[in-house]
Order: structure tokens, then C-alpha cells, then sequence
């Protein structure tokens, strides 16, 4: 495929590039921009007002990711779908549909595996392999979108990956996505979620787009960070909070912190202190995540109570806090556990 243009990652200039490139009319990039990402098409021939001589061209020059589906979890408790996902070159890749009151929410890979090494993380077990195209991205949003049929209304990018990782390509991908000529989702419906890679946060910023920051906290100080993740050797816990303040006086969003607990790990009193004094004064929201155990690591979940006097903390010092509702706990529900399965049995096989 190397040698034949990336139809999907293409925005509308670069489309109209490609197709006076083969000899067309300006005018049908715009017809084929919106096969691609507004009809959703997985193949030339499904773009029936294009003459199949034009269509013919379009496959000699070009070709359009299709991601193929591999596996579907559907769980038994809530409805949540986890997708795995192959990708051309026999790598896989998992996705998350989340129904939910307000609409259906999609939860994204951004690369194959990851190289940022958290602790209570599967989708870090076995290292980067690659970061995604803008094509690959949104094909998971398009195939979980044609599977339910169904529109998907907000998009998360909190799968397996670091999306500061791989920064030129998410950017493509959030142009493409909230283009009114494609999907068209708002910009306030898409969150992008980083484990504190400060000068792309602050890149990001710079951008002034509509989204929803999120970083991975999940410590109230440095020393602790340090212990579950690595990122925090480059970059100190008061480096990256200062990061998300910068996004808010950027973009004028409310940044989200996300925090899982561990089970006498990050979960005490003393720690929600520090996180109170760690934020205090920012426009931010404190999302608490149960840790999904993962069998390759001994931490446990926090017990109810704990994780109900921990968020009171919180609210009584004035922070908007929820506690994520466990979504697909029947189902390989942790980051990376379905794809990790998949890769270890394959293996085993091999």
C-alpha cells in the first residue's frame, strides 16, 4: 500500500491535490471526501455518482483504509461493546463503544501498544509497535458507527497509546473528524486524554481548539507519580499541572484530571489533601476511576467506602468530582486487556 496515497487521512485541500493530480475535476474531490467520511464508504465501487473509470483511477492511485473487524465483546451488564480491530499489516487494535443516556460514546486507540510504561496499564505490557494513521483513527469510530447503526455523538482518545505521542497525525485526525464536510462531530464532544507529555500539552494549547483535555494524574504528589509512572522521571507533577493550567488560559476549557485509585496505593486521606492544595485554584474536573485489575500487576480496586470518602474530601475543598461508572466489567474492560489476550494466544499458537 506504501506507494498508493492515503485516501482517508487526506483532508479536502490535499483531496482536490489528488484528484487533479490523476486527471479529474476539482470538483469531485468534494464528491469522494464525502464518500469517504460523511457515507462512510469502504470501497470505490460503493461510490456510485462517480464514473467507473474515474473509480478505477481512484483504486490505481489510492486506497482507502477499511479496518477489519476481529472480535466484538458485548457486555451482558450495560450494553458496552469492545472492539478488536485488525489493521492492514496483521497488527490488532481495540476500541470501546459506551452507551450512555446523552449518546453513543466511542472510546479510540491512537497507537499499536505504548511506550509511556504505566503501572496499572495492560496496553503498556509489550512496548510501542507504532503510532496509528488519521485513518486508522477515525475507521474505528466509523466501523463501530455502521456495526450499531447508530450515530456516535462524543469521542474519547483514551484507548491503547499516548495521542501526544503521535501528535501530526492526531491533529489530522481531529480535523478530519469535526469537518462539517465529514461526521461533523463537535469539537466540545471530543475529549483527548495524555499521561502529561508537557511541551505537545502546551502545543495543543496553542491550537485554541474546542476540545476536553484530560490528563492521567493519578497521583497527588511527585514521589508517588514517580512510582506508577514513568513519564514523571521527564516530566514533574507540578510541570504538567502547570501544563493544564496554561490549556484552560488557552482555550477557556475545563481541564479534566483523571485519578484511579488503587487500593492502599493513592487512596488516603493524606493524598486528597495534597490533591486539593495540587489543583487548588483551577477551573478543572476530578474524574475517579476504580482500577481495573489487570492479572500482570497485584493492585487491587479501593473498597466503596474508600472511594466515597475520598471524592467527600474533594467536594467539601470545592472540586467538581464524579466517580467513573464501571462500564463493561464482564468484558475484558481494562485498556489493552482484549488486544494483550489476542496477541498472547496468537503467540502461543506461533
Amino acid at each position: 500500500m506504501s506507494d498508493k496515497a492515503d485516501l482517508k487521512s487526506m483532508n479536502l485541500a490535499e483531496m482536490t491535490e489528488f484528484i487533479v493530480s490523476i486527471g479529474e475535476k476539482p470538483f469531485r474531490a468534494k464528491q469522494v471526501y464525502q464518500w469517504i467520511h460523511e457515507k462512510q464508504a469502504d470501497s470505490f465501487d460503493e461510490m456510485t455518482n462517480i464514473s467507473k473509470k474515474m473509480r478505477e483511477l481512484l483504486a490505481d492511485a489510492g486506497y482507502l483504509t477499511t479496518l477489519k473487524k476481529e472480535e466484538v465483546q458485548i457486555s451482558k451488564l450495560d450494553g458496552t461493546r469492545k472492539y478488536l480491530f485488525q489493521l492492514e499489516d496483521g497488527n490488532v487494535i481495540e476500541s470501546v463503544l459506551m452507551r450512555y443516556k446523552h449518546g453513543n460514546s466511542v472510546c479510540i486507540s491512537s497507537q499499536v501498544g505504548c511506550r509511556m510504561g504505566c503501572r496499572f496499564c495492560a496496553s503498556t505490557l509489550d512496548g510501542l509497535v507504532r503510532g496509528l494513521r488519521p485513518a486508522e483513527m477515525l475507521d474505528q469510530i466509523y466501523q463501530i458507527g455502521k456495526d450499531i447503526g447508530e450515530r456516535i455523538s462524543n469521542v474519547v482518545v483514551m484507548g491503547t497509546g499516548e495521542p501526544m505521542d503521535n501528535f501530526d497525525n492526531l491533529l489530522r485526525f481531529i480535523e478530519l473528524l469535526t469537518d462539517e464536510n465529514g461526521l461533523h462531530i463537535s469539537q466540545r464532544n471530543l475529549t483527548v486524554s495524555t499521561c502529561g507529555i508537557v511541551p505537545r500539552m502546551r502545543e495543543l494549547a496553542d491550537k485554541k481548539l474546542q476540545i476536553t483535555l484530560a490528563l492521567s494524574l493519578h497521583a497527588s504528589n511527585q514521589e508517588k507519580r514517580l512510582s506508577l509512572m514513568p513519564v514523571a522521571n521527564k516530566y514533574d507533577i507540578h510541570e504538567v499541572v502547570d501544563a493544564c493550567r496554561y490549556y484552560f488560559d488557552q482555550t477557556g476549557r475545563r481541564v479534566t484530571f483523571e485519578y484511579s485509585l488503587v487500593g492502599g496505593v493513592n487512596d488516603t486521606d493524606q493524598d486528597a489533601e495534597e490533591l486539593c492544595r495540587l489543583v487548588k485554584g483551577m477551573n478543572c474536573h476530578i474524574n475517579l476511576i476504580p482500577v481495573n485489575p489487570i492479572k500482570e500487576r497485584d493492585y487491587v480496586q479501593s473498597n466503596a467506602k474508600v472511594i466515597a470518602a475520598f471524592k467527600n474530601k474533594l467536594e467539601k475543598n470545592g472540586l467538581a468530582v464524579t466517580v467513573r461508572r464501571e462500564m463493561g466489567r464482564d468484558i475484558d474492560g481494562a485498556c489493552g486487556q482484549l488486544r494483550k489476550s489476542y496477541v498472547d494466544s496468537h503467540k502461543s499458537e506461533a
